[in-house]
């Protein structure tokens, strides 16, 4: 069988037939030397997804040569000398149409160096190290546009903000669920399952891209799942209720929940709207993991757990397939027994299985690229704004501007239900959680990273701290008037209350709703005010960056008068909105290039 057939012939993966010429920096078929091959008319063709398994559909990468010879009878490598234009070589691809020949006699003139393809196969699965399904995808577009075909798209409801940018920080919402489809995985708990959100990981990826957060999200948090439109097979939208107080799992499946419900319900956890969203099943981790050869874990101690069906003894193994599954679904063995000790070992097996895909043992093997291509596409299913190879690429491309070393892992800070006797749910950390997610929403790295600042950003910074120093008026002699501009209602009030009666600014005003909405509170001000402006942001925990200078306006009385809009990062009267810069030391976190052991 030939290297375009569905599949294996005399034990010979078709990827391993496609080769990379390194003087083209094309792909190339080279049959087996068994026996003779007739040549393959007319387009060629693509194999179906009900294809062998190991044998990527639809054959070579694009622009791959269509081998109408066999190949030397010698030992597979892919030197350049595989290439020599010698009798029963693969043959040099064609001319490219509008491309002049080499004039003769010109043997000794050396030609234009072109970044090979190897070296774009390189930059373009970049991507793999920030997470393994998107960078996966990202790697796939080199080789097959026909994995386009893979890839199944649902809609996202209204629930994103519309797709990622390059120019701001992405949010992608990663979503593992525990239905219980595929060969071999009914006898993962229950078999029935709708598939809830068993596993949900919000992706922070900062706007200089030098960093990114990985945040789990606890299956047995007690939140709010909000009211989801949702759209039927006719095109038609109907409303699933939302339920309070439920396990944060049941925003999927549940009452026929679809993945655009479990965002909106992280978006009224969290306050971070995804840009776009992934779901994933247990067949991901075992195609995924056996693509690439397998992931290096280690263990602190010997586990066996029934349940997950793993058992391995202390020390370091490589798992693949159902061992990795079993793995990364154990939780019985592993720390207190239950799902925040899954969601540690989870993220250590994500750590070792990015570093494996950032490995040159992976990026360098073409065989490897199309098989985790294949592997990654079919595990996938994404919303609509991701929904093709060429998007999930530029995907993968800025994802690939990120070092692993920089890949902060942790999980939303919670406590025990105190409303159980027997503790089976988790509930927030009011202490710290709020401020894990504004760290987030500020795009603050949770690791010390140098950033990718131009001067002039690093000019407006200090302008803004610079606002903040210097002498300050007393809280009597600050004039000032409140607006609401996209704070929730009565915050304008509850404002002015609180500035007169607890802090002493007595000539303040309220003056009702801004003009215009607002994100971010603000402070205008008047170059001779600047004394008040000092005291009422020492006041207020108002950031440098809130405070405007320019024009004051005049109140009632016809004196100049401050204005303090409050946008919607107000938190309510006397809460700072200082930006966090570090992480609370209670809050336990990771990096994806170090080397953990399950305990």
């Amino acid at each position: 069988m030939d290297a375009q057939g569905r599949g294996r012939a005399d034990d010979i993966d078709p990827a391993d037939q496609w080769v990379l010429n390194p003087r083209t920096g094309e792909y190339e078929l080279r049959l087996t030397p068994s026996a003779p091959q007739s040549a393959v008319p007319g387009p060629r063709r693509v194999a179906s997804r009900a294809g062998a398994a190991g044998a990527p559909a639809g054959g070579p990468p694009q622009g791959a040569a269509r081998g109408r010879t066999t190949a030397p009878d010698r030992e597979s490598d892919s030197d350049a000398d595989d290439y020599d234009d010698a009798p029963g070589r693969v043959p040099a691809p064609r001319r490219r149409r509008g491309v002049p020949e080499e004039p003769p006699n010109r043997r000794g003139r050396r030609p234009v160096k072109k970044k090979s393809r190897a070296k774009k196969i390189l930059l373009w699965t970049g991507g793999t190290m920030a997470f393994l399904l998107v960078g996966t995808a990202g790697a796939a577009y080199l080789y097959l546009q026909h994995l386009n075909d893979n890839i199944t798209s649902v809609s996202d409801d209204g629930a994103s903000t519309g797709g990622f940018s390059t120019d701001k920080a992405i949010n992608i919402l990663l979503i593992g669920t525990d239905k219980r489809t595929g060969s071999g995985n009914k006898g993962y708990g229950d078999a029935n399952s709708v598939g809830h959100a068993d596993t949900t990981i919000l992706l922070h990826v900062s706007k200089d891209r030098t960093n990114a957060t990985a945040l789990s999200i606890p299956r047995d948090l007690i939140v709010d799942v909000p009211d989801c439109p949702t759209t039927q097979e006719d095109g038609s939208t109907k409303v699933i209720k939302g339920t309070q107080g439920v396990r944060f799992n049941t925003s999927l499946g549940q009452e026929e929940r679809t993945p655009s419900c479990t965002v909106r319900t992280v978006t009224e956890l969290t306050g971070i709207q995804a840009d776009n969203f992934m779901v994933a099943d247990f067949n991901a981790v075992k195609t995924l993991t056996s693509a690439v050869g397998g992931v290096e874990v280690c263990l602190g101690k010997d586990i066996d757990d029934p349940d997950s069906h793993l058992k391995l003894s202390k020390g370091t193994h490589t798992v693949e397939g159902e061992e990795a599954l079993a793995f990364v679904r154990t939780r019985h063995s592993v720390g207190f027994g239950g799902d925040l000790s899954r969601i540690e070992i989870q993220q250590q097996f994500l750590s070792a299985l990015m570093r494996k895909l950032k490995s040159n043992d992976t990026l360098s093997s073409p065989t490897k690229m199309i098989k985790l291509a294949e592997a990654g596409t079919k595990a996938l299913t994404v919303d609509s704004q991701l929904d093709s190879i060429d998007k999930l690429k530029d995907l993968g491309l800025e994802l690939g501007k990120l070092n692993v070393k920089n890949l902060t892992f942790t999980t939303v800070p919670v406590v025990d239900n105190p409303a159980e006797q027997v503790k089976a749910t988790v509930v927030l950390n009011e202490s710290t959680a709020p401020t894990v997610f504004q760290m987030i929403k500020d795009d603050v790295s949770f690791t010390e990273v140098k950033q990718k600042a131009k001067a002039s950003k690093d000019a407006a910074a200090a302008a803004a701290a610079a606002r903040l120093k210097g002498t300050k008026s007393a809280a009597s002699e600050v004039r000032v008037q409140v607006m609401n501009g996209g704070a929730p209602a009565g915050s304008a009030q509850e404002t002015l209350n609180w500035l007169q009666i607890d802090e002493g600014v007595t000539k303040s005003e309220n003056a009702g709703n801004a003009p215009e909405t607002l994100s971010r509170t603000t402070l205008e001000y008047d170059p001779d005010q600047a004394d008040q402006a000092r005291r009422l942001a020492e006041i207020m925990g108002l950031p440098g960056t809130a405070l405007k200078p320019g024009e004051s306006v005049r109140n009632a009385q016809g004196l100049p008068t401050m204005t303090l809009t409050l946008g919607k990062d107000f938190k309510g009267a006397g809460v700072p909105l200082t930006a966090a810069t570090k992480l609370p030391d209670s809050v336990q976190k990771s990096t994806a290039d170090k080397v953990q052991c399950a305990k």
